[in-house]
């Protein structure tokens, strides 16, 4: 039993079994773990004669966790390995017109259409197809844009959820991202030591804070996949490491750009990127890759981001893939949060990602998601000593 000395005294019922008593300050220890805060016996001997049936009601809680009225931490007990915390509840699921083309697993959640591809099995746009390409993209890089334009400290995530969603539909889009494999948003936002996959909800960014935006779209058919990482405030772009490491990341994504043309053997980025990851002290994380973009989310290719990996095929005219590395400045391991999709940093070290969607010409690449002169962010010098690490 667990004595909690903080708890204002009041009256409560004994949730022993038959008990009539008030209960007093003692808990059970299984219902704190699990975040059920309203669990008080009036002694031990009670508790232990009503255990039986008390722990009926752990699975329950489990299935059906408590809902919190105000702002909090979903996960009171989980260790987190760096700073960021989620802050809960989420925001209800946003609507899609039924006017816009929904990919498969809008309803189900579940990519049917994927699950049935060959592994190795890459298309080859037609002239039509690269069209569409280059329309989903276009959409997508706007979206993009008009989300990070709002990109200051003091606002949440799940703000930035609501304008990339708005500007999706607004454009006749569906955003990928929502609902895959049951993902609760429409696009990721992933700050500081997380990897990958973070849910946007109503924690507020932060002066200092780096925050990667992963968006993509499904229109007229064919889906577009891009992302960057972009500094929150003045201080984040005064604070070196965290300026090495999204530098680094996005100069890592141009390095492989230039390498793209027919005969170029997928493997040969991956060297590239971890060469110059490792020159400027970063590790590249391996688990995460690009990936072919067409009528489906993420058919073949997969497009490994590290040295001495066995990739097979070479890029043909027609083919359209992501490349999209993601650094760290400590170790390239990850962790899961409780809720199975957000990915950190196994030492909670600071980490970027960039990504662009990518069509294979006759004579080399056409960077389909490329930014213009009025995109947000952009590079900034790199410093030339880094001080301390996040």
């Amino acid at each position: 039993m667990a004595d909690n000395p903080s708890e204002p005294p009041s009256k409560r019922q004994c949730l022993g079994t038959d008990c009539e008593n008030d209960a007093g300050s003692l808990q059970c220890p299984t219902c704190l773990k699990i975040g059920v805060t309203d669990s008080y016996f009036c002694s031990q001997d009670c508790f232990k004669r009503s255990w039986n049936e008390h722990k009926t009601l752990h699975k329950t809680a489990k299935d059906k966790p408590q809902v919190a009225t105000g702002p909090h931490n979903p996960f009171p007990t989980y260790a987190f390995t760096g700073s960021v915390r989620p802050v809960y509840p989420l925001s209800a699921r946003r609507a899609v017109p039924k006017s816009i083309k929904h990919p498969d697993w809008a309803k189900t959640g579940i990519p049917r259409g994927e699950q049935r591809l060959h592994s190795t099995k890459i298309d080859i746009l037609d002239a039509k197809g690269q069209e569409a390409m280059r329309k989903v993209c276009r959409l997508a890089r706007e979206v993009l844009d008009i989300t990070a334009a709002e990109l200051k400290p003091g606002i949440t995530t799940d703000y930035l959820d609501e304008i990339c969603h708005n500007a999706c539909v607004e454009r006749n889009s569906y955003p990928s991202p929502l609902n895959y494999n049951h993902f609760p948003k429409s696009l990721c936002t992933s700050p500081n030591e997380v990897v990958c996959h973070g849910i946007p909800d109503h924690r507020i960014l932060l002066d200092g804070d780096i925050l990667n935006l992963d968006i993509s779209l499904y229109h007229g058919g064919y889906h577009a996949d891009l992302n960057e990482t972009y500094y929150i405030g003045d201080r984040a772009k005064a604070d070196p490491d965290s300026v090495r490491v999204v530098e680094t990341a996005r100069e890592c994504l141009d390095k492989a750009i230039e390498l793209v043309r027919p005969g170029r053997p997928i493997r040969e980025f991956g060297h590239v990127i971890e060469k110059h990851a490792k020159s400027r002290n970063c590790s590249v994380v391996a688990t995460w890759g690009g990936h072919g973009i067409n009528t489906e989310f993420h058919p073949p290719p997969w497009i490994p981001h590290y040295s001495k990996n066995r990739a097979v095929g070479v890029c043909r005219p027609g083919m359209t893939f992501t490349i999209e590395p993601i650094l760290t400045l400590g170790k390239p391991r990850e962790v899961h949060w409780p809720d199975k999709w957000t990915n950190v940093t196994v030492d909670g070290k600071r980490t970027a990602q960039f990504e662009h969607t990518l069509l294979v010409t006759e004579t080399g690449v056409e960077v389909l998601t490329a930014g213009n002169e009025n995109s947000p962010g952009g590079a900034i010098p790199m410093p030339t000593t880094s001080t301390k690490e996040k």
